[in-house]
């Protein structure tokens, strides 16, 4: 089975999560999550779950700033997102990435419709922020790869050497730029003149469509959490594959969620970035949070392996702030057949926990997102309101703690056999 894996799927793996178009997407997207972060804490503050609290903020003239901060962080981040898939899908051809991704936040602009008013033009928030996400991929992709195919061509305005460095950039940028604003902006008018949807809504058929298909029921999400899995069982960053694809759709039904709390609608999503981060994915990928709770439980016991008391201390506490990579390479869990089934039906078995829990209006649905550093118990608190979030990560830790046990228990023993015969 080893062999299979290594010889068979860990090449595939290897080119997957090597694909400059998947790091692209994945770092560009990244650069705009502390803006998530960020207005999740304002919306937190804004709303937390005591009685009088908002009443409060709102007498004393402090609720309008934090929901205006809330907006103005969440409300950014496809505009973010243009710019640094550009910038990183740039920079891996070897060419400065800022002016590419400057020149894509400027096409994102020229492509979104404005707003128009007595005083003046604007942009709609909506399409600026998660919404925004699926065209900046799209364009952020397209103007990437364009603008470093003109500058690998030599096709730009060269100045001589005695010119200041940046001063030489701005102008290599103007023919690329030029070309790439152009056709965009050729694209947006040929859509208005046959009356067509404008891009933001094309790109949300195009992408959005088939991600809602797989990421918006229960059914395709555990596909999705397997295929996690088996990424990092070859050695290969799960989430820097899988959820690169998934994660705009995941960012654009929390923003949902947000707008609808925070216009007191129901909550549409089950399925958010904060749902799979600190519920499914507790502990890092696979869940292993289950898998360091059981090694440090059994350190502590006398006849422990001595391979397991080393091991636990340099996994527990990373694994409580969901960072298992010590685990992933250090037990190992990657191509540790023995592991296997566990790896895969934790997240699983958490995905149909979750999913049962808060469609039967058990849990409250997520409505912010927390660090995924952040510790279980009090994320389930901060990313639903509520103490139930918290009770039922503790329900899945446990659920995940009897899952990995038997397993693990046979690796333990097999530490022992090794121990024995080194002996």
């Amino acid at each position: 089975m080893n062999e299979f894996l290594e010889q068979k799927m860990l090449p595939i793996a290897s080119k997957l999560g090597a694909n400059k178009f998947l790091v692209a997407i994945r770092d560009g997207i990244t650069l705009a999550m502390p803006l998530i972060i960020i207005g999740s804490l304002m919306m937190v503050i804004a709303s937390f779950p005591v009685p009088g609290w908002e009443a409060w903020l709102g007498d004393i003239g402090v609720a309008d700033y934090l929901w205006k901060g809330t907006d103005s962080s969440f409300g950014l981040i496809g505009l973010v997102a243009s710019f640094g898939i550009a910038y990183s899908l740039t920079n891996q051809y070897g060419v400065d990435g800022v002016p590419s991704g400057i020149i894509s936040l400027s096409s994102f602009i020229a492509v979104t419709p404005f707003v128009k008013s007595d005083a003046g033009a604007g942009m709609p928030t909506a399409y600026m922020g998660a919404k925004g996400l699926f065209i900046a991929i799209i364009l952020g992709l397209i103007s990437g790869y364009i603008y470093q195919w003109f500058i690998n061509h030599d096709i730009q305005i060269k100045l001589p050497a005695t010119v200041p460095p940046a001063v030489a950039k701005s102008f290599s940028a103007i023919i690329p730029g030029a070309f790439i604003i152009t056709l965009w902006l050729i694209i947006s008018s040929v859509l208005i003149a046959l009356d067509l949807p404008n891009l933001h809504d094309i790109a949300q058929v195009i992408l959005g469509g088939p991600l809602g298909l797989l990421g918006n029921n229960v059914f395709g999400t555990m596909i999705v959490v397997g295929l996690n899995s088996l990424f990092w069982f070859v050695g290969i960053h799960g989430g820097n594959v899988v959820n690169s694809v998934m994660q705009p759709l995941w960012i654009a039904n929390l923003d949902e969620n947000r707008a609808a709390y925070q216009a007191g609608a129901e909550l549409p999503h089950i399925f958010t970035v904060a749902f799979m981060d600190n519920l499914v994915y507790i502990g890092g990928g696979g869940a292993t949070i289950g898998l360091v709770l059981v090694l440090g439980y059994l350190a502590r016991k006398k006849k422990t392996s001595q391979q397991t008391k080393v091991l636990a201390p340099i996994t527990v506490v990373p694994g409580l702030f969901n960072i298992n990579e010590p685990t992933m390479f250090g037990l190992p869990v990657v191509l540790n057949i023995m592991l296997l089934i566990p790896f895969i039906l934790a997240p699983m078995v958490n995905v149909i926990v979750s999913y049962l829990a808060m469609s039967s209006g058990l849990v409250p649905l997520t409505r912010a997102a927390a660090s995924w550093t952040m510790p279980p118990i009090i994320s389930g608190f901060l990313v639903t309101g509520s103490i139930n979030g918290s009770i039922l990560q503790v329900v899945l830790i446990i659920l995940d703690i009897l899952l990995y046990l038997p397993f693990y228990l046979a690796v333990e023993k097999k530490f022992k056999e090794q121990e024995l015969g080194e002996g």
